[in-house]
């Protein structure tokens, strides 16, 4: 399928690794210009040059607009912002989960997205391709005993896709989210250690437990994120917004 997304301008904010890295890659493979950020100096290190990055933390959202106006300039306007920083939280019963750590999942994983949308919206404006791509999860369509403050955050991106779809339809600019289940990679594993920690449990028994729950019982690769979001983001999706895409194997259910 051509997706002509050659000289597409692209952000895509933690994107030197795991999901973000594949979503950057994907969108270098099909000829579009990138730029990105991390916290991770030496995983930003590992990009090809041709893309434009900076070492910040989007839970600063002085430091995130500046990277997004940095960007803009370098990338000479843009076409399509993905969120895709995120982290996983903490892992403990409701009494227990540190209001430190609640703020800071909410920052991250819904607030960035909130800063970036507010500051990239007159870019998009001016695309004749325009597209906004936030990274939820399957915890924001079902619920998510012990991770009370990641499921809050990741409802919120579904409210503040849905929200921004109606706002910037008379603008052509399209807005998703994309709800990736269980994904191979670092950031799972250490999902599932904290889990089995928690519960006084082995991580071959949380992991097996998740999969119960899901239809097709394997991990989603990092690369069918990126497949969803490119098609999104090109020609092709010109009809798909404010909807909630799930790339994750049937998964029923959280525990």
């Amino acid at each position: 399928m051509e997706l002509d997304l050659k000289g597409l301008r692209v952000i895509v904010t933690a994107g030197a690794s795991g999901i973000g890295r594949a979503i950057v890659d994907a969108f270098l493979a099909e000829g579009a210009q990138v730029a990105t950020c991390d916290i991770d100096n030496a995983a930003l290190d590992t990009l090809p040059q041709a893309v434009f990055r900076q070492h910040i933390d989007v839970g600063d959202a002085e430091a995130l607009r500046g990277f997004l106006a940095a960007s803009i300039t370098a990338l000479g306007g843009l076409d399509c912002l993905v969120n895709n920083a995120g982290i996983a939280g903490p892992t403990a019963r409701i009494e227990d989960v540190d209001l430190t750590a609640w703020h800071k999942c909410i920052d991250i994983c819904l607030t960035s997205q909130f800063v970036a949308c507010a500051a990239c919206v007159d870019s998009l404006r001016s695309s004749a391709n325009a597209s906004i791509i936030n990274l939820s999860s399957v915890a924001g369509r079902v619920g998510f005993k012990l991770r009370t403050p990641y499921a809050a955050a990741k409802w919120g991106v579904i409210g503040l896709t849905k929200s921004l779809s109606i706002e910037l339809g008379p603008d052509d600019i399209r807005v998703n989210a994309i709800l990736p289940g269980l994904v191979a990679g670092d950031r799972q594993r250490r999902v599932l250690e904290a889990k089995a920690q928690s519960q006084g449990r082995s991580v071959s028994e949380v992991e097996a437990e998740a999969f119960s729950f899901t239809s097709i019982r394997h991990y989603v690769d990092p690369g069918q994120i990126a497949d969803q979001i490119i098609y999104l983001a090109s020609r092709r999706g010109a009809a798909v917004s404010g909807q909630a895409i799930s790339v994750c194997g049937d998964t029923q259910m959280l525990a």
